[in-house]
Order: structure tokens, then sequence, then C-alpha cells
């Protein structure tokens, strides 16, 4: 971690565990508002079930890929430390101790974000507002750094449009839909 990290760490994290009110907030966004993006690609199933299912798949298709290969090989080449690990932090959430860098909400929760706005504009800015919540909050609750979330999030949009265009460029929905 650099000096420009570590401030903008603490710049943000110092506002943990002053008022009781951001703290909720706080933990809320960093730990249960990704359940509502879950929920809100189940109403897209609900809507219209055969419309949506491969739009579907492939948001869930890119968020694993980002999430669980892609991040998960950058922690096994570099392991950073998570801030609670290194300095003192106002802690809000508990986490295990493993690698920091990049943060798996943030590529997992920017490839579901750059999918949905690919497929739906005015959802996708939604589910990337809401991305931003729960990523930025998890530097105030004092898991992650800046630069953590800024990776994450990278390797999610980047993940999202590859996937995006992978589908596209083979036309495997179409594929799909004749086998059924």
């Amino acid at each position: 971690m650099n000096g420009i990290d570590v401030a903008i760490f603490q710049t943000i994290n110092q506002f943990a565990g002053r008022w009781p009110f951001l703290d909720s907030l706080g933990v809320f966004f960093a730990s249960r508002l990704e359940y509502f993006l879950w929920f809100a690609l189940f109403l897209f199933l609900l809507k219209n079930f055969k419309k949506n299912i491969f739009f579907v798949l492939h948001t869930f298709g890119a968020a694993a890929f980002s999430r669980y290969f892609i991040a998960q090989v950058v922690r096994w080449i570099w392991y950073r430390p998570r801030p609670f690990l290194v300095m003192n932090v106002n802690q809000l959430l508990q986490h295990t101790n493993e690698a920091s860098f990049p943060s798996g909400h943030a590529s997992f929760y920017f490839a579901m974000s750059t999918v949905v706005y690919l497929h739906n504009k005015k959802a996708g800015i939604i589910f990337f507002i809401a991305s931003l919540l729960i990523t930025f909050s998890r530097i105030f609750v004092g898991i992650h750094w800046p630069t953590d979330i800024l990776a994450g999030g990278i390797i999610g949009i980047l993940s999202g449009k590859a996937v995006v265009y992978f589908f596209k460029k083979f036309a495997l929905s179409e594929k799909l839909k004749l086998l059924r």
C-alpha cells in the first residue's frame, strides 16, 4: 500500500464508530445491499423468464468469472494484507484474514452491473450505484483499501464486457436456445 492509499483509507474510515446510524448504514451497505441486487435479477426472471434467462445467466457468469477466477488468480500472485492487519482501524465488520487485493466484492458486483447495464441502461445505472455503495462502504467499515476496490471494479467491468462480447461474438445464447 502506498501513502495515498493509506491517506484515502484513513479519511473514509475515520468516520466509522462515531455515529450509530452511519455505522449501521455502512454495515448494511457492505454486507446486505448485495441481496437486493440478487433479488432484482430474480425480478427480471419473473418479468419474462424466456427472454431474460440468458441475460441473467450471463450476468452471474461474468460475476463469477471475475470474482472466482480473475480476482482469485491475482490474489494468489500478489498477497496484500487487509487494513486491519497492518494498522489500527475502526473495524465495523469482521472479516477473514485472506488477501485484500483485489476486492472480490468489487469485481463481482461491477461485473454484474456491467452486464446489466449493457442489457438495460436504467437498471444498469441502479446496479452501478448499488455497487459503488457496497464497495465504498467496505473501506468505511475497515476491511478494504481504496485501491482494492478500484482494481476489483476495473476487473469486474472488463470481465462483464468480455463475457457479453464472447456470448455475442459466438452467438452462444442463440445456439443454446436452439438446443431446447
